[in-house]
């Protein structure tokens, strides 16, 4: 978990997201993108105007001013002088201070494992190296041989910048091929939850006080690791607004009254900060078609009385969602295409389930639709075993989508598994249709294939919907206390040492996994890990 390092003392937070707001320490305001700041020129940082307001979504704005600095990056195929010329640009228009928060942010969210100290000294090259090689009368070889020096030194041995896990690859390769591979590095999908914590205000404000250029940079890094898979331009609405709701707060007369109004009127872009993140945590370790499935288990667990033919478009259209605005730099993709997605669920599934009527009935969509991403799984149904596909249908053209279907059959019937568990039976199910398919006797390989289901598979679905589905509806204590009773009584009878050791297991995989929104790639570890012991190491269909 990141540290609130950021703050004096390393003192107790609290989760907190940002939300909307103007713009952070540096910007320049006179584009008139935020005309209810000036800057402090002895701060450095924004302060309000008296007497005037904010206008709503500011913020989204002024943020997006500096995403045309990306286009550089995008643009590398096009030749070393058009890269200069590009970041010259932008680093003119911009000006040193707010070229250097953008930088901030985007390598922040780009090496999201690298500590604060790998970072900074990354971005004071970079600014250097515009601010050496753009400025008048700067050698035109300048910025070539000086981004050539960067990238040497990213690929030494004692090299000062953050790893990444693609940088091995990178600094194979030599001379400008080496700085476009590097430059377009992509970030990591995080392995686990977001590790940002907010102090209380009064903590806030005292570290703001103390050093505001210092409390800005270990915000930015902070936030912008954590929150590393959400759109980049969610993510600087979020850093901007946080620093400029700090700055405003922390100087007024009644900053508690001011933090309460500021963090009622950003609601909707903190739920956007956070539901996006997640949303594109997904769709970075699972891919579109995977997300797909993902999203239609989700949707067929919380309303299991809806049919395959009903959720399907709407889980095919999450998926889209993610593919279309995850990476985009467009200002209001993820916003506009959520919203309107969460429309269109809340029309297809308000009248047949009230749970869902009762997250769609409030105005703000961007609520509703946390809440349906926070919804647990209804009550298995008592429904008839779901027809097996056969051998021939799993191996036709719609293969795949007969495959879903059984998929999605019994996850209604399984409300409580995971998604990770879920996840783990999509690729074992694309495994063995290939496998099957391209054997020189289908029909025997899938015979051999069901037998083995029965005997491996279904018992450790059963385990795996238990243990979620007690964990989801007791307390914690009265859960452990029940997973206890069980493992004690499972054979072989485990010693006292092994059965902790179980129990604590299995108590932070309910914890970590069970429950909506788990992280899927720590996840998919925990469930690996699971079934490397039930399987005792040998070969299993889900292994």
């Amino acid at each position: 978990m990141i540290q609130t390092g950021w703050i004096p003392g390393g003192l107790a937070a609290r989760p907190q997201l940002a939300g909307q707001g103007c713009l952070p320490s540096g910007v320049n305001h006179s584009l008139g993108r935020c005309p209810c700041l000036h800057k402090n020129s002895g701060m450095g940082f924004p302060v309000p105007i008296p007497g005037r307001r904010r206008r709503a979504g500011s913020s989204m704005r002024a943020a997006l001013a500096l995403l045309p600095l990306l286009a550089a990056a995008q643009a590398l195929h096009r030749g070393k002088a058009y890269v200069r010329e590009k970041v010259c640009q932008e680093y003119k228009i911009l000006g040193k201070e707010n070229f250097r928060t953008m930088t901030m942010v985007a390598n922040s969210r780009k090496y999201s494992n690298g500590t604060f100290e790998e970072i900074g000294s990354l971005v004071r090259e970079i600014v250097s190296l515009a601010e050496t090689c753009c400025a008048d009368g700067a050698d035109p070889s300048c910025y070539d041989a000086g981004s050539t020096a960067l990238s040497v030194k990213s690929c030494s041995a004692g090299s000062p910048f953050p790893a990444h896990p693609g940088t091995a690859e990178c600094c194979a390769q030599q001379g400008l091929e080496r700085k476009l591979c590097l430059a377009a590095l992509r970030h990591p999908a995080p392995p686990g939850l977001p590790r940002f914590l907010q102090p209380s205000d009064r903590e806030l404000c005292r570290a703001f006080r103390q050093d505001p250029r210092e409390f800005a940079d270990r915000f930015l890094y902070e936030y912008s690791s954590s929150y590393s898979q959400a759109p980049l331009p969610v993510l600087l609405a979020s850093t901007t607004s946080f620093l400029s709701m700090v700055s405003t707060c922390c100087i007024s007369p009644a900053p508690t009254a001011c933090f309460l109004k500021e963090k009622l009127e950003r609601k909707t872009l903190s739920l956007l900060t956070l539901t996006s993140n997640r949303i594109c945590s997904r769709f970075s370790a699972y891919g579109k078609d995977k997300v797909s499935f993902s999203y239609l288990a989700s949707l067929a667990q919380k309303v299991p009385t809806a049919p395959f033919e009903d959720l399907l478009p709407l889980a095919e259209g999450a998926a889209e969602v993610s593919y279309q605005c995850c990476d985009s730099l467009a200002e209001d993709c993820m916003q506009k295409k959520l919203l309107e997605h969460t429309a269109k669920v809340c029309a297809a599934l308000s009248a047949r389930d009230a749970r869902f009527a009762a997250c769609c009935k409030g105005k703000n969509l961007m609520e509703n639709h946390f809440c349906i991403l926070a919804m647990l799984p209804a009550p298995a149904p008592e429904l008839p075993a779901p027809p097996e596909p056969t051998n021939k249908e799993l191996c036709a053209k719609d293969g795949a989508l007969h495959a879903t279907r059984f998929l999605f059959e019994l996850a209604r019937r399984h409300p409580s598994l995971p998604d990770a568990v879920l996840a783990k039976l999509y690729d074992s199910s694309g495994k063995l249709r290939g496998e099957c398919c391209s054997s020189s006797d289908p029909s025997a390989c899938w015979d051999s294939k069901r037998k083995r289901i029965g005997a491996e598979l279904l018992p450790f679905l059963e385990k795996a919907n238990l243990l979620c589905g007690q964990h989801n509806q007791l307390p914690f204590l009265d859960f452990k206390k029940r997973l206890r009773d069980s493992l004690a009584q499972a054979e072989p009878q485990p010693g006292p040492e092994q059965l902790e050791q179980l129990l604590e297991q299995r108590a932070s995989f309910a914890s970590t996994c069970c429950l909506p929104g788990a992280p899927p790639l720590l996840c998919a570890s925990k469930v690996s890990s699971e079934l490397g012991e039930l399987c005792q190491k040998g070969s299993c269909l889900l292994g």
